[in-house]
């Protein structure tokens, strides 16, 4: 595979990008019924690429993995990170987790969270994340998700 390339998510890939985020989310062994059930959550928008930054890594013929990144003032919100499932575990998350580092560092923020997925946990927290508290699925009623949190301006496993 060529080295992927770092892009912004252009409007016309939105449904590709979208089926990335379902196919990644699936990896953990979610049934189909809760894949549906987060389709709405996990489906990019036009609203999205105007509000937040959203960049893609294609490997040249396909978009291979995503990240979105929200910034309000100090604080920064990692909204999605998805690898293509075949390419979980080989560097790609730490290649977008770095973009969003620096792209919110040189937005001003000071802070990043991240609501995840129970199975990413370990993902982020090797890379500096720390747990902050819970909040509930946007997805799922009564299900609550892990919040971890990171402060930028102390250099960690990431930075």
């Amino acid at each position: 595979m060529p080295d992927p390339l770092l892009r912004p998510l252009h409007a016309e890939e939105l449904e590709q990008a979208s089926a990335l985020c379902l196919r990644s989310k699936a990896h953990w062994g979610y049934d189909a019924a809760f894949i549906e059930a987060c389709r709405a959550e996990l489906t990019l928008t036009c609203n999205d690429l105007s509000t937040s930054e959203v960049v893609v890594l294609e490997d040249g013929t396909a978009i291979i993995g995503l990240a979105q990144l929200r910034i309000d003032g100090a604080q920064s919100e990692l909204e999605k990170l998805f690898v293509e499932p075949r390419l979980i575990g080989t560097g790609l998350g730490k290649a977008l987790f770095a973009w969003a580092r620096d792209a919110a560092e040189r937005k001003g923020a000071a802070r990043m969270v991240v609501t995840a997925d129970p199975d990413a946990v370990p993902f982020y927290r090797s890379i500096g994340f720390e747990p902050v508290g819970e909040e509930p699925s946007g997805s799922v009623s009564g299900r609550m998700l892990p919040v971890l949190g990171m402060d930028l301006r102390q250099s960690g496993p990431g930075g």
